[in-house]
């Protein structure tokens, strides 16, 4: 049965059904007006999380521009310890931060807005533990570097750089829960600040310790573990004082069927870090190159523009050599459509972590990176000896491809039946029921 229009002589309001959603549009001019309002809606919440992130990203290309005016082989140095060891950091904290996504989500739009705080503990514990795995892996980063196969030189000053790092991975733990905590409750607006305030911090401290002091790599590694824990500590102090509906403080629920949590974790971090490793793997195979210093610097540079996407170009390039802006020049086309295809396939992976389909994308995304692009990747690039072109054009492929599935797959979601299963999934992921949960075992 079709829901009554409310008629008050006002386009957009006639066109609201009484329960909140749009009536059925019958004209193209009705239709410009839901979109208009949709369009508006979407960019008020989607504005200050762009330029949250293009904040988060410009630390790196600001560390990049500084230490391009030391030497090529420091820019590569710390390109290879960024693109290798930090984005496989990065992935994997991220992803089984990204647990939190979907539960706080479901939570807030059931109401459920003391659950978010509990959530967010529980994922402070399980990242906090998951840090310590990574250890490892920062301390042994130059032997690890040389066993993929990369150049010594780079490989050893981009481990006495990683290892210099080691205290960031700590601030990751609290800053991608809390700001999944602050993403679902639509409280953007402070991460924008939190992420511009910081941005300018870091600009600071890198001139200080890099050109006034002279401190080069270690000024720079200094410069970014301050950042990273200035970002993680102002978050929570805005959720301690200003969320008081979502932290009714620290609680032993917390630690209620963890494991339940443990497993939509992993299912998280399996399915964004075979997505973020394997735009690491680009600068790995292009390591094996001739030439490998300035391949791995221009391409630095261009992953770098891609991420951010706002910044000036020519603001990036004036950091490094002539030589090196030739080698950018020729990667620049590949940008251009490595920028088209993200505009739309984050969209969808969002939708996917919304509803809770980590496990089938991230099946999706082994098959189309790692059994099809890297491998049409490696045939481009060392077999047809189209070099680094041919590397980053099977790349291109593989995100393609995986893009078409996802697309197809979300043309036969039965959207209905999704709505349906999300108190079901937030039961068996959140570890409890939540309609049944009283806020009486805090601390």
């Amino acid at each position: 049965m079709e829901t009554p229009l409310l008629n008050n002589g006002d386009d957009s309001n006639r066109l609201k059904a009484e329960n909140g959603d749009y009536a059925e549009v019958k004209c193209i001019s009705e239709a410009a007006t839901v979109f208009k309002e949709e369009t508006i809606k979407l960019w008020k919440i989607a504005m200050p999380l762009v330029f949250n992130i293009v904040c988060y990203y410009a630390t790196t290309s600001l560390t990049n521009i500084f230490v391009g005016h030391l030497w090529e082989l420091q820019l590569s140095a710390i390109s290879i310890s960024v693109s290798v060891i930090y984005t496989f950091t990065f992935g994997f904290m991220l992803g089984m931060g990204s647990a939190l996504e979907t539960l706080c989500g479901q939570a807030f739009g059931a109401a459920q807005v003391h659950m978010l705080g509990i959530y967010m503990q529980r994922s402070w514990i399980i990242l906090l533990l998951s840090s310590l795995v990574l250890v490892p892996i920062y301390i042994f980063a130059a032997p690890v570097l040389k066993f993929l196969g990369q150049d010594p030189d780079v490989a050893n000053l981009a481990g006495q750089y990683t290892i210099l790092t080691l205290p960031s991975v700590f601030s990751l733990a609290i800053s991608f829960p809390t700001q999944k905590f602050l993403q679902a409750q639509s409280k953007v607006d402070v991460m924008a600040w939190i992420g511009f305030i910081v941005l300018i911090e870091h600009a600071v401290l890198l001139w200080l310790f890099i050109s006034v002091m002279g401190w080069g790599l270690r000024g720079a590694a200094a410069a970014f573990n301050i950042t990273e824990w200035v970002t993680a500590i102002a978050q929570v102090v805005y959720v301690f004082g200003w969320c008081k509906n979502s932290w009714k403080g620290f609680s032993w629920a917390a630690f209620n069927e963890m494991w339940a949590f443990v497993r939509l974790s992993i299912s998280s971090a399996v399915m964004l870090c075979l997505e973020i490793w394997y735009v690491m793997s680009l600068p790995l195979l292009a390591g094996h190159l001739p030439n490998a210093v300035i391949i791995i610097g221009s391409l630095s540079i261009c992953m770098n523009v891609n991420e951010l996407q706002l910044m000036i170009f020519v603001g990036i390039n004036t950091a490094v050599s002539k030589e090196l802006q030739q080698a950018v020049s020729k990667l620049a086309w590949f940008l251009g459509v490595t920028m088209v295809l993200n505009s739309v396939q984050p969209v969808i992976s969002g939708i996917a972590v919304g509803l809770g389909w980590q496990a089938t994308v991230a099946n999706i995304n082994l098959a189309c990176y790692y059994a099809f692009g890297i491998p049409l990747g490696y045939i481009l690039g060392y077999v047809a000896h189209f070099g680094v072109m041919g590397i980053w054009g099977g790349m291109i492929a593989g995100i393609f491809l995986q893009t078409l599935i996802l697309l197809f797959i979300l043309y036969r979601t039965n959207w209905s039946k999704e709505v349906e299963e999300t108190s079901s999934r937030m039961q068996k992921w959140g570890g409890q029921d939540i309609s049944t949960h009283k806020v009486g075992d805090d601390i």
